[in-house]
């Protein structure tokens, strides 16, 4: 991935915290026939340090399974925040009019060794792990628990655990840090008069980068 300096991210708290907010994953991984990209949700784990683990499941039927058994080099792939930006939300444009549209986006790439693991108490922990965070929110939420024993084992039989020890985190937050502070303030404006919740999302991230830099 090209990142420009001004757009590196390196602290991997924030890019933790984006993998939880956003955790399903591009999985892309090279197959006999090339590339190959799966869509998984992915819990992440803290450790081992620095970088934590992603652990997520597939089915067992997807050629997936057999192609990263004996484990292969995998990069997931997790976006945050992305939004359209007009160069009408920049002041400047009506002082030299050098401005041109662009898009702004968060986004965290995992690389590491990504392997199987056929193991049901494994599963069953990935599982209930997986659906704590997803449900964390909701005012009643689900467990693993409250579907039938029956059901849970047998859906459990069709599908195989992954794991990948993250080796390599690289952050790319492109949220106008080029542009002067006159068009990053004009810009989280804009989005907000876009009354959607992705221009609303970026211009969150955009206003706590810019109070973080004050």
């Amino acid at each position: 991935m090209y990142i420009p300096k001004q757009f590196e991210e390196v602290n991997i708290d924030v890019m933790h915290e984006l993998i939880r907010a956003h955790p399903l994953a591009t999985l892309v991984t090279h197959s006999a026939s090339g590339l190959n990209a799966n869509h998984i949700p992915l819990h992440l784990t803290g450790s081992p340090a620095p970088f934590g683990t992603l652990r997520g499941h597939i089915a067992r039927a997807n050629p997936l399974c057999g192609e990263i058994a004996g484990g292969v080099e995998a990069l997931a792939v997790f976006h945050g925040p992305e939004a359209y930006v007009t160069p009408s939300w920049y002041p400047t444009k009506a002082e030299t009019g050098k401005v041109v549209p662009t898009w702004n986006y968060a986004v965290v790439h995992a690389c590491g060794a990504l392997r199987t693991i056929d193991d049901a108490a494994w599963l069953r922990a990935q599982l209930e792990a997986l659906t704590r965070q997803s449900e964390s929110e909701l005012p009643e939420p689900w467990s693993v628990s409250d579907a039938p024993a029956e059901y849970v084992a047998q859906l459990s039989d069709a599908i195989v655990g992954i794991e990948m020890v993250i080796a390599k985190l690289l952050g790319k937050w492109k949220v106008s840090q080029n542009q002067p502070i006159k068009n990053q303030i004009g810009v989280v404006a804009g989005l907000r008069t876009r009354e959607n919740s992705a221009a609303e999302a970026m211009a969150v991230l955009m206003q706590a980068r810019q109070d973080n830099a004050r």
